[in-house]
Order: C-alpha cells, then sequence, then structure tokens
C-alpha cells in the first residue's frame, strides 16, 4: 500500500468477476459477519445500466466501496462498506464526495444507519422522513439537495 489504496469506478458490465467478488465479499464481511443482519447482497439494483460502482483498491484487496443507483430524478447512494483494517483512513467519506459529484445537478438521497446522521450531515444530507429499522437496525431516509 506504498501509493495509497486507488480508486476505481465502473458500471456492473465492466466489472472482472474478481472485482465483482471483491466488492461482495466486502459487503457480507460488513453487514452480514459484523453487523450480524440479513442484508439483501444482491437486490437486482447492482446490475442496472446506470448504476455507478465506487470502491477502494489496495493490493487487488476492496477497501471501501459504494454504489450510485439512478433513480431518475435523483440517485441514490447506498451499500457503503470499508473494511475494518482500512477505516479511520477517509475512504467511505472520499467515496460519499465522489457520489455526489457523479449525481451532478440532481438531489442524492440514501438511508443511513441512525448512528451515522450526523456523519453524513457533514456532506449536506438532511433527514427526509421519519425513522425504520432494516435488517433489525435503526436508519433515517436522508437527502442532499444538489449545491
Amino acid at each position: 500500500m506504498a501509493d495509497g489504496p486507488i480508486l476505481r469506478q465502473a458500471r456492473f458490465a465492466e466489472l472482472t468477476p474478481f472485482e465483482t467478488y471483491g466488492l461482495c465479499r466486502l459487503r457480507v464481511d460488513v453487514f452480514v459477519v459484523e453487523q450480524e443482519c440479513a442484508y439483501p447482497e444482491l437486490d437486482g439494483r447492482d446490475v442496472e445500466p446506470a448504476t455507478v460502482h465506487l470502491w477502494f483498491e489496495s493490493d487487488g484487496e476492496v477497501a471501501a466501496t459504494i454504489r450510485l443507483l439512478d433513480d431518475g430524478a435523483t440517485r441514490a447512494i447506498g451499500r457503503v462498506a470499508t473494511a475494518a483494517r482500512f477505516r479511520g483512513q477517509g475512504l467511505a467519506a472520499r467515496l460519499i464526495e465522489e457520489g455526489i459529484t457523479l449525481a451532478g445537478d440532481v438531489p442524492v438521497t440514501l438511508g443511513a444507519q441512525a448512528h451515522l446522521e450526523g456523519w453524513y450531515e457533514r456532506f449536506g444530507f438532511r433527514r427526509s422522513g421519519p425513522g425504520y429499522v432494516e435488517d433489525g437496525i435503526p436508519h433515517v431516509p436522508m437527502r442532499r439537495e444538489p449545491a
């Protein structure tokens, strides 16, 4: 990791089998193993032609990832995950910023784990509705208007 993690971006059809595995493996490690939830790993949205996968890679390992969905008039950021050994380096923050940039001049939405609401607020996201529970974890809907 001499030069640090490398930012990568691809649509599903452009991913290699190894990249697909790495992205899914990180999600399983974070959401299923660490948080003990039955997170819907393959909900069909990953393969939509407009979905953009963003991740940092270090020596062939996926260090952090998000996906950006095209919901028509809005974009949605989701599946935010960072491998345990890469936490504290600001990788997720850089991915969120990149996702916001890619969204352009449309609002961006996300479903934040409730304890991370303040973290997402630093990027301009604001709570947009009542909280809810997903996979046993409290969440809040959030929205960011374009600058």
